[in-house]
């Protein structure tokens, strides 16, 4: 088929043409960089913790009187629960994993901050903490029971031992093994890595170093501390509640404010996460339903002004599949046109997204992919049109009125 026919029959009318090229300019550069955004969210709620989230759930409690004690008030807590009978593990901790708030603090390979350093997302737990975490340990061992100290409070205090993740550990020692040998803290006090954990995931989803975690054996302070608590696999709901009753019948000076599974507070925290990916979803469907509406209405509109034309045409000889084809071609030409405009569109927005909030460059596949929606998207909405222009009678082109 000639192009020159088409050609001028857009150049007679081009407003129609130019206005829904634009249309689709603006939904490729937008859906192209929604859905890397999407992408990215789910990616990010998709990822391995490390830990076993769906067996393992917190209890928040809060001192009331002068009668808690609270190291030996913890310690009767903690063997209550893990007397549970369907309770793997249990340990106090400072923080908790996935929730998006804990503590964190620069390690260092040599005294007074010389050497190597990176920041470390610390957790607080005793003895029990690698099996209430659910992380793998691969390399060295775990705390021994008496190692495991509460300070005083506002202490400057340090630890002797510390377990790092291996993401930390091979940032800190990149090229050799991290076991045995010392991180300090900011005044210069040593701390000897016993254990590497293959993996695990620390207090915030969004920081770009969530698997630098460091453990530390210390018995939290009653004001942040919480008890973590892992249950065998299906029975997490029903230690839950049995935690509960068992805790609030013991009177130690202090009350239990609320008992959630991790899988729960996690889900929280990507709460943002997934209202951006379904809010950018249904921007996605937007911009395709009202490029499809622009593309059939503008195909919709050439066939009714042109149906002398058409019939025309169907006298000298045109097939219906000729007609079909016309109009296919036309629709191709302006998408084509939009489609260009809306990858360097696409790119632009990208850069600037990218600049502006710091996420990763637009990966060019996604235009790719965005091109091909958006043509198939455009000859879809034009093909009724199409083939109802196809269905003009040759007798059109004998009538006057």
């Amino acid at each position: 088929m000639e192009l020159r026919p088409i050609l001028s029959a857009l150049r007679r009318s081009p407003t129609g043409a130019i206005l829904v090229a634009l249309q689709i300019a603006l939904a490729l550069a937008i859906t192209v960089n929604s859905l890397y955004i999407i992408s990215q969210r789910i990616e990010r709620i998709g990822r391995d913790p490390g830990l076993d989230v769906a067996n393992t759930f917190i209890v928040v409690f809060a001192p009331i009187g002068k009668s808690f004690n609270g190291e030996a008030a913890m310690r009767e807590d903690v063997q209550i629960l893990r007397g549970l009978p369907g309770v793997v593990a249990a340990t106090t901790i400072n923080a908790v994993p996935l929730s998006g708030g804990g503590s964190g603090t620069r390690y260092f390979t040599e005294p007074n901050e010389k050497g190597k350093s990176d920041q470390g997302n610390y957790f607080e737990v005793d003895e029990q903490g690698i099996a209430a975490l659910g992380v793998k340990l691969v390399e060295g061992r775990n705390f021994d029971a008496g190692v495991v100290t509460k300070p005083a409070r506002n202490s400057p205090g340090w630890v002797p031992e510390v377990i790092l993740t291996r993401a930390i550990a091979d940032e800190l020692f990149p090229g050799q093994s991290a076991l045995g040998k010392s991180v300090y803290d900011g005044v210069g006090h040593p701390a000897q890595v016993i254990g590497i954990v293959e993996k695990m995931h620390g207090s915030w989803p969004s920081w770009d170093k969530l698997d630098h975690v460091v453990l530390h054996p210390v018995i939290a302070d009653e004001s942040q501390a919480v008890y973590l608590v892992r249950a065998r696999p299906g029975q997490r709901d029903a230690q839950m509640k049995l935690a509960e009753e068992r805790l609030s019948a013991v009177d130690n000076g202090r009350i239990i404010r609320r008992v959630r599974s991790l899988e729960y507070i996690a889900a929280s925290t990507y709460t943002d996460d997934r209202a951006m990916a379904v809010y950018l979803a249904v921007l996605i469907g937007l911009l395709l339903g009202i490029a499809a509406l622009g593309i059939f209405g503008l195909a919709a509109f050439n066939v009714s002004t042109r149906t002398k034309q058409i019939g025309t045409r169907r006298a000298v000889g045109a097939r219906r599949t000729d007609v079909v084809r016309y109009f296919l071609v036309e629709n191709w030409l302006i998408t084509t046109a939009g489609v260009v405009v809306g990858c360097l569109l696409a790119l632009l927005l990208g850069y600037w997204l990218s600049t502006t909030f710091e996420l990763p460059r637009l990966k060019l596949y996604y235009l790719v992919f965005g091109a091909l929606g958006l043509w198939c998207v455009g000859l879809a909405a034009a093909l009724v049109p199409a083939r109802r222009a196809a269905g003009v009678s040759p007798a059109v082109a004998t009538r006057t009125v």
